[in-house]
């Protein structure tokens, strides 16, 4: 018998899109580590890295709301399957425009942009489909698994990209990206869905709407939204300047960059995996709730660390306190949403999470650059338990929000199938 944390592969489904979105995801990783190396090395500005990855991510909240009403409006497999051919088509633009020697920041940020476009209006089809792949009681298993996944290509994909800029070009990088999305185009070619409901005469804004009121009415979606929009302001940041740190503090070149990136997956796919059996014994409420106050101390070590070396090892405890953050506080959305609402709920946390994480990627790496990019890390792990403590002490309701009780009560007695909560993280 499958370990818990492993359990929701052996649904079919569920292990096609697992495994195709793994592939898909070394890809991305490639050409997000990529973009920051090129970028990076050409301004020796932290604050064009920051503006790199805020073009990427940026869309992603901006259009969350919108993606979220047409997951519960259209045909979820068919309308997946064109944006990830998008994608596809952007991340080859970025190949041509590096194969030809027309690697301008400026450039790179739009087309960028336009890939996290298309990216924006599919993700919550994705996470809004994913929940009909395994049983209740795979639940949180298969958020784990979803954000192991994710964070494996996070392993894989640096080192790879760093075997595409030894090659001899950042296009091999950009290439490969492309070719990896047709892995979730064969995926979900081959994976049966039940019958959609999908309701007709609703003008898309009354959608988004309705989708807004339902989450401030319900404190299991608006507590997690509320905290993710903290995280993402103060302590997600340290993701778009990992180049700068390596590059510019620790002189380690791509190399370096790779290193980082990479540990950080480490700790991400470890925490990951972790979270659904320790959940099981002292409950998922504490595990987020812990994770949210760990994360700012694991963020100040990796800042004021004085080698490169106490760098890596501390950027392995952020990663597996960051995917405790952004796992936990996924899945307490994705069990408090209405089914038929889920897209659009989900839509909302994407839109708190993509807006103000640029934000606060541009704003950190601007002051990185006259304050040093270690000093805003450390302090931005000081700000962020400052904040959390204040929340605590303030505004105990939102951190009452996160509780479940009988959640813990179904996945110990499995109650049938039903809606699982894959991560998107």
């Amino acid at each position: 018998m499958l370990p818990a944390s492993f359990r929701p592969l052996t649904s079919r489904n569920f292990a096609l899109v697992w495994s195709a979105a793994l592939v898909s995801n070394v890809g991305t990783w490639m050409q997000i580590v990529t973009l920051g190396i090129v970028v990076t090395a050409k301004t020796h500005e932290a604050g064009w890295t920051g503006l790199v990855a805020a073009a990427a991510f940026l869309p992603n909240g901006l259009l969350a709301p919108l993606g979220g009403a047409l997951a519960d409006r259209l045909d979820r497999r068919r309308w997946l399957i064109v944006t990830t051919i998008a994608e596809a088509v952007f991340a080859g633009a970025l190949a041509a425009l590096a194969f030809t020697g027309h690697e301008i920041p400026w450039l790179l940020s739009v087309v960028a942009f336009l890939g996290g476009t298309a990216a924006a209006i599919g993700f919550p089809t994705y996470q809004a489909m994913l929940p009909d792949l395994v049983e209740k009681r795979d639940l949180l298993a298969a958020v784990s698994l979803s954000s192991a996944q994710f964070n494996l290509g996070r392993v894989i994909g640096p080192a790879l990209a760093g075997v595409a800029l030894v090659a001899g070009s950042a296009g091999w990088a950009f290439t490969a990206n492309a070719i990896s999305f047709g892995a979730v185009v064969v995926a979900l070619v081959l994976v049966r869905l039940p019958v959609q409901v999908r309701p007709a005469g609703e003008g898309i804004v009354r959608r988004i709407r309705q989708g807004a009121r339902l989450a401030t009415q319900i404190p299991g979606c608006s507590s997690p939204i509320i905290l993710i929009a903290i995280v993402a302001l103060i302590g997600s940041p340290f993701i778009a300047l990992v180049p700068a740190v390596a590059i510019e503090e620790f002189h380690k070149q791509a190399g370096g960059t790779s290193v980082l990136v990479t540990a950080q997956g480490v700790g991400a796919v470890a925490g990951a995996l972790l979270l659904a059996p320790v959940a099981r014994s002292v409950g998922r409420a504490k595990i987020v709730i812990t994770a949210l106050f760990a994360l700012p101390v694991a963020l100040f070590l990796y800042g004021a660390a004085p080698s490169f070396g106490f760098a890596v090892a501390a950027i392995v405890i952020v990663g597996a306190c960051y995917i405790g953050v952004l796992s936990g506080l996924n899945t307490v959305v994705q069990v408090h949403a209405p089914p038929e609402a889920r897209g659009r709920i989900l839509g909302l946390y994407m839109l708190a999470l993509g807006t103000v994480y640029p934000i606060g990627a541009l704003l950190q790496g601007q002051l990185a650059d006259s304050q040093g990019i270690r000093a805003v890390t450390a302090g931005s792990g000081v700000v962020l338990l400052a904040v959390m403590i204040v929340v605590s002490a303030a505004a105990p309701a939102v951190l009452r929000g996160l509780r479940d009780p009988g959640l813990a009560q179904l996945e110990t007695v499995g109650q049938g199938p039903g809606a699982a909560v894959p991560s998107g993280e």
